[in-house]
């Protein structure tokens, strides 16, 4: 009989698993148990990836075969120990959503059955001013990695060009994610209008690779730069999580000489863990490289082409165009 439950120490706390046995990863035959000690043995990696920032879970309680629970209030019964931030959405609602501050506050949410950590690119201290810029390169249908690859290497040069350091990692599915830390001094609406700016640069590198079209049917076979991706409440999975796909990938951290011949598939529950002993954590010196944006927003104002669309679940923004896509727009 499979036991209902075990006990792993974690840092100063102990965390109770139930259900250890229960297969959450089909095509590995992965159990409950390795993601909550997969989550135990990256410890230090996946805290910096979190540490203090309000955190949106993806959890799947019976395994990823199952349906997707998208939480982003903490319930208001949680240990004593575990810390919340308050958040407020682009609607005006607020929420108080999961701030990790220790190792085990992961693997207590792991033993609830989340899979993927999606944490917001703010503080606990300033939820208001975002301290990472995000590029999310999103390949379309019919790309292989290489072609996230290049586009990675063609933002890389950007960013050096403006004397920024970015920090890549795989996205645990098909593409792959750049983090700029910036110091946390604008509000969310300027970042994005960096990040905007930053992907105009690179798509202008190479227009035939990358596109910034937030419309599909205008994105053709591109890298899509997915510069939404720093708005108020937008998310993307942390460094170190793991996806919720039948083969437990993870979004693991890399250096850029790794990122030229790496494959994705080769990063996963069972093989993350030993690289993490043998290297540590790659992006250990991201905090200490700290960045200004108004390079960026010089680039923005000069390029003279304004704002973008929001997701359809913002409100109306100001100097937003028509959030129309152009096959349905009228004249």
């Amino acid at each position: 009989m499979a036991s209902p439950y075990i006990e792993l120490e974690v840092g100063e706390r102990t965390v109770k698993v139930t259900n250890p046995d229960k297969v959450y990863f089909p095509e590995i035959g992965a159990t409950k148990r390795e993601l909550v000690e997969y989550y135990v043995s990256v410890g230090g990696g996946v805290l910096r990836a979190l540490k203090d920032r309000p955190t949106n879970l993806k959890r799947h309680p019976d395994g990823v075969q199952s349906e997707a629970i998208y939480q982003k209030r903490m319930p208001a019964k949680h240990p004593d120990w575990l810390r919340t931030v308050t958040v407020t959405f682009p609607s005006g609602r607020t929420a108080d959503s999961l701030r990790v501050t220790e190792v085990a506050a992961v693997a207590y949410c792991a033993n609830l059955g989340t899979i993927d950590f999606h944490p917001w690119q703010v503080r606990a201290a300033d939820v208001e001013h975002p301290d990472e810029l995000r590029v999310d390169l999103d390949p379309q249908p019919g790309l292989e990695f290489d072609a996230v690859r290049r586009a990675a290497g063609l933002t890389r040069e950007v960013l050096d060009e403006l004397g920024m350091t970015g920090f890549v990692k795989t996205s645990g599915n098909r593409g792959a994610h750049i983090a700029v830390r910036i110091e946390p001094r604008w509000d969310f609406v300027q970042v994005r209008h960096a990040g905007i700016a930053l992907a105009r640069a690179v798509e202008a590198r190479d227009p035939g690779l990358v596109t910034t079209a937030w419309w599909k049917e205008e994105r053709g076979e591109r890298v899509f730069i997915d510069f939404n991706q720093n708005a108020r409440d937008r998310t993307v999975v942390s460094a170190y999580s793991v996806r919720a796909q039948p083969h437990a990938p993870v979004s693991t951290p890399l250096t850029w000489d790794e990122l030229a011949d790496a494959d994705p598939r080769d990063f996963d529950i069972r093989t993350v863990p030993a690289r993490f002993a043998e290297l540590g954590d790659v992006h250990a010196a991201i905090d200490d490289r700290v960045h200004s944006i108004e390079p960026l927003l010089e680039l923005y104002e000069k390029d003279g082409r304004g704002d973008m669309p929001y997701p359809p679940n913002y409100p109306k923004m100001p100097g937003e165009p028509k959030r129309v896509q152009p096959s349905k727009a009228r004249d």
